[in-house]
């Protein structure tokens, strides 16, 4: 008979395993740990860049986002690019290889876009080489690069026709985030306010994707550690792949994964790894917008429960809001406001906090100040701003 797992074993284990719980300590030194938990939590979502870096601070003591920076851009022990679902995150180089390879596995959804943007396979085949050929040793702004792969394939590639935040992008663009899941660019360090694009085998020397088998299994068993137990479409829901997907993948896997009982029905873990915590989970934690623990977390109406369904899920989408963590579910929304070195942080929580939970908070907002370089002030009271997109 499978095993079963409570919610609070289950949720015990994610953080800890994710650098939320009490025993997060390690043996190198703060900085040599930051591509470590970088690839723990699967990844830091990246797409506001201040919230990875509080992402990674907030787990690891003693870095701040300078630190982050230094892996990144000097070190280069981190890449930013394109990841799961298909949004920016920060990857350890290390696994970089076996992420993309797992990344360019997944079939390619039909396209959202009306029949008249689209792009036909030989375009987007098109575009691919031409974004290849304008990266090879350059960095390149987005304009810069808009403007070679629109030389290199035809004026239909620069028609207006992508839905963006102002306005709409060129055609082509339909297809960078592809681009990036098959390892063809990353993200280079800004040039001023622009972000640029560079060749990933620039910045990983030897770059090549992982065989897709291999790197399938990594990222399967790579997540089941960090947010098991997990079904193929909590799965799929966080990787950017279909349910049936999902399903196929788990069913192939076989013996190297374990059914348990979880949350009224099976889940999965990775074989042999059925050691969860004794202790329920407890403390206070200030999770910036779209940290990785309440993305990959399910069932998601135990992480966000109570006024958290409607408070702190954009249409269902988590990571829209800061959330306050009280022993591992959603207790509150908070909100920063910065002024140069001063941070005014105000804290909604959704019930009465206790001491032990005050004098937890206070200890958050002192470590944003650490992490992000700042004078951190802190206050209760309302959290007006509306949800991230």
């Amino acid at each position: 008979m499978p095993m079963d797992v409570t919610w609070e074993q289950a949720c015990a284990r994610r953080l800890e395993r994710q650098g939320l719980g009490r025993a997060n300590k390690g043996t190198t030194t703060a900085r040599g740990r930051i591509p470590q938990m970088a690839g723990s939590i699967c990844g830091a979502h990246a797409q506001v860049m201040s919230a990875a870096e509080h992402s990674l601070g907030l787990r690891v003591p003693g870095v701040t986002r300078r630190d982050v920076r230094a892996a990144l851009w000097e070190e280069r022990s981190l890449v930013k690019s394109f990841g799961p679902r298909g949004t920016v995150h920060l990857l350890p180089a290390a696994d970089v290889a076996l992420w993309m390879g797992a990344l360019a596995a997944i079939p390619t959804p039909p396209s959202s876009l009306p029949k008249h943007a689209r792009m036909t396979p030989d375009q987007t085949g098109q575009v691919f080489d031409a974004i290849a050929a304008a990266l090879d040793g350059r960095e390149l702004t987005r304009e810069e690069l808009s403007r070679e792969v629109i030389a290199a394939t035809g004026p239909w590639a620069g028609d207006p026709v992508v839905p963006a935040f102002q306005g709409n992008g060129p055609r082509w663009m339909q297809a960078i985030s592809y681009a990036g899941r098959r390892g063809m660019l990353c993200f280079g360090p800004n040039r001023g306010r622009n972000i640029t694009y560079t060749n990933l085998l620039a910045w990983v020397p030897g770059f090549e994707p992982a065989a897709p088998l291999d790197a399938v299994e990594f990222a399967v068993r790579r997540f089941l550690h960090a947010y098991g137990p997990a079904t193929p479409r909590q799965f799929a829901q966080w990787i950017g792949c279909s349910p049936a997907w999902a399903v196929g993948t788990f069913e192939s896997l076989g013996d190297r994964l374990e059914s348990v009982g979880f949350e009224g029905g099976p889940a999965w873990i990775n074989a042999g790894d059925g050691d969860f915590p004794d202790e329920p989970s407890s403390g206070t934690r200030l999770l910036p917008y779209f940290d990785a623990y309440g993305i990959g977390s399910h069932p998601r109406p135990r992480v966000f429960a109570g006024q958290a369904t409607t408070r702190a899920l954009g249409n269902g989408q988590a990571g829209t809001m800061q959330v306050l963590l009280v022993d591992g579910v959603v207790g509150g929304v908070w909100h920063q406001k910065r002024s140069g070195k001063r941070i005014a942080v105000t804290v909604e929580a959704f019930r009465r906090l206790g001491k032990r939970q005050l004098g937890e908070l206070e200890a958050q907002a002192d470590l944003l100040g650490v992490v992000m370089e700042g004078e951190v002030s802190l206050a209760l009271g309302e959290v007006t701003v509306g949800h991230h997109a």
